[in-house]
């Protein structure tokens, strides 16, 4: 007797797996919303420029630009370092993390709205802290400059560009997981947890007397260290193996850095000289110590990836770490310029963190806290690794989820060496000034007007370093406009013409 294909017998019926996604169809589904995110990014990443060269020109000329209030140094510095932050860092990195958990996993973009509406809340929580941070209403917390008013919506906008980011990846294909997927992930939930502890104990309830400072030193540690060190590596860890179709070297020196980044990093940042008790500064400095851990697992990760012991197959590369572009995507320009922007993020990656312990083991008088090495170093591991390891991707992706060339390739190639001789000619003189301004204010023989002109030369050449970082921030912004124009007359343009070739023959019918 044939059972009845109408009646159900409890047992469910078996689910056909989803096939994967082509690396096309991945790329296409995030093109519109991440280019609205780095198109804000790019503006953010040029308005921080021009601020922070104001502030640069300001010490050595005070009195330009004296006479507005609002263009003063004590609120140009603060809006300069929170416009690249927030507005590109974060920003950039939440549209390069989205594309990477949609390629990793093999799954098309799902929540591209939210993505979008997330952009607009999150721009307009930097947008109006800018204004509140040049119209006097700082906080007067590093990193974390702008007013209680605009923290909403920044945590509004991360919330909503979070959600795609975490559906998107829950949904994957793709089921084993990448090294760059563990430190993308880990970041989308550290942010929030972060910014939200520091707005409630700093701004609504806040805390008393030094406790401030504690909450102030371990935000902006938990932000510039892990927050953006996870996105970075996640970045680093993807571009260098995928432009050079080699296997990451190890899975297992990748999951070492992200546990002692993960555990370690983020108690560190108070300085010795703090008025805290001593085992703040002490968990500190152990913290620092064990971050050598981290600094010689990525530094060898990459290493061996860029360079291995012995060739691979290009094979073996894409199975080893991330799924290979499809032909159609192959030789597409500045993937050389990729993977330069790789190298030299994970350079300054390492040379800040042994910075920052060569700042906190080796520094007998603990004068460099209040002088411009503490500065370089934050430059070196905010701009330096951080936005070098975005500009690697983004010159990867953005012709790969457009479809389109950039107009202008070499540019990629000139923004590389004007930012690399930038940043050199802004950290160094920082680090050394910063090394013979210490050795002065510990000499009570040598006057303190002597170390402030010593200091001015110094700031002389920093300056030229901000041009030069600015006149890359065009060439990266040029390419962006170029390939938007490009994209804008090859799908708009023909879409909007077909739609209206009826009413233009109509017209000519009539006349």
């Amino acid at each position: 007797m044939t059972q009845d294909p109408t009646i159900t017998t409890g047992e469910a019926a078996p689910v056909e797996p989803k096939p994967p996604a082509s690396i096309r169809d991945t790329d296409l589904s995030c093109r519109l919303p991440l280019l609205f995110l780095f198109a804000n990014a790019a503006v953010w990443l040029l308005i921080g420029s021009v601020f922070a060269l104001i502030a640069s020109i300001k010490f050595h000329s005070p009195y330009f630009l004296a006479d507005t209030a609002g263009l003063t140094y004590g609120r140009v510095r603060p809006a300069s370092l929170d416009a690249l932050v927030y507005g590109f860092c974060l920003q950039a990195g939440v549209a390069v993390a989205i594309w990477l958990l949609a390629r990793l996993g093999r799954r098309t973009l799902l929540g591209g709205l939210s993505l979008v509406g997330g952009s607009v809340f999150w721009n307009l929580g930097v947008t109006v802290g800018f204004l509140g941070i040049l119209a006097g209403d700082s906080t007067g917390y590093e990193l974390f400059e702008m007013p209680g008013y605009s923290a909403m919506f920044l945590f509004l906008g991360w919330v909503l560009m979070a959600i795609p980011a975490l559906v998107t990846f829950h949904y994957r294909v793709a089921r084993p997981l990448f090294p760059s997927q563990w430190f993308i992930v880990a970041a989308v939930f550290w942010f929030p947890w972060i910014f939200s502890t520091a707005s409630l104990l700093l701004l609504f309830y806040p805390v008393r007397g030094v406790a401030q400072s504690v909450i102030s030193w371990w935000y902006g540690q938990n932000l510039t260290e892990v927050c953006l060190g996870m996105l970075g590596l996640g970045t680093v860890f993807f571009l260098v193996p995928t432009v050079t179709r080699r296997p990451l070297h190890s899975r297992y020196l990748a999951l070492l850095a992200f546990g002692v980044l993960l555990l370690v990093t983020g108690w560190g940042g108070i300085p010795n000289s703090a008025p805290v008790p001593a085992w703040m500064p002490a968990l500190s400095q152990v913290s620092n110590l064990l971050n050598l851990i981290l600094i010689l697992s990525v530094a060898l990760s990459v290493w061996r990836t860029r360079w291995p012991a012995k060739p691979t197959t290009a094979a073996g590369a894409v199975t080893g770490n991330a799924p290979a572009d499809s032909a159609s995507s192959r030789g597409l320009p500045n993937d050389g310029t990729c993977l330069s922007f790789g190298i030299f993020a994970t350079a300054s990656f390492l040379v800040a963190g042994l910075m920052r312990s060569f700042e906190a083991w080796l520094n007998p008088n603990e004068l460099l806290h209040f002088t411009w090495f503490s500065t370089a170093r934050t430059e070196l591991q905010v701009y330096g690794f951080f936005a070098a390891a975005i500009f690697g991707a983004a010159y990867y992706m953005l012709p790969r989820i457009t479809g389109l060339a950039f107009s202008w390739p070499r540019l990629a190639r000139a923004h590389y060496w004007v930012g690399l001789v930038g940043l050199v000619l802004i950290v160094l003189p920082f680090a050394v000034g910063g090394i013979l301004q210490a050795i002065q204010l510990g000499n009570p023989a040598v006057p303190f007007m002597n170390t402030v002109r010593l200091s001015a030369h110094f700031l002389r050449v920093s300056t030229i370093g901000e041009l030069l970082l600015l006149a890359g921030h065009v060439l990266f912004a040029a390419n962006i406009a170029g390939l938007l124009r490009q994209l804008y007359r090859a799908r708009v343009v023909p879409v909007y013409e077909a739609a209206t070739e009826d009413l233009f023959e109509v017209a000519e019918g009539k006349a």
